[in-house]
């Protein structure tokens, strides 16, 4: 009966310590990410106007690649304003990946 219970002791250990170790995994993960874009907008989104609009608190030229639902790129362009023109993409949902200097961040894009 007490084998029983060393075992069951010892299983939970190697999953307990496990666990652990794999938490430790993520947390590493997450720090190697790039930094997010400080102060970044978007707008307006949802959008019908054809141009949209993308701040940032650093304005500096942003690399702006914009992804269909499918995963095919249909904008890749450099912006050294503000304005990127959307107005030759179909109405629906779109992934806007925007980088700034050696930050990025990725936000959903909705044409009406």
């Amino acid at each position: 009966m007490t084998k029983n219970y060393i075992y069951i002791i010892l299983l939970f250990l190697t999953f307990s310590l496990s666990a652990s170790a794999q938490e430790g995994k993520n947390g590493n993960a997450s720090k190697s990410q790039e930094p997010t874009i400080e102060g970044l907008s978007l707008y307006p989104n949802p959008n019908n106007t054809g141009k949209v609009y993308i701040t940032s608190r650093l304005n500096l030229d942003k690399k702006v690649e914009v992804f269909d639902v499918l995963g095919k790129k249909v904008i890749d362009i450099t912006l050294y304003t503000k304005e990127l023109n959307i107005s030759n993409l179909n109405p629906g949902v779109y992934i806007i990946k925007i980088k700034e200097g050696d930050s990025s961040a990725t936000r959903k894009l909705i044409i009406n």
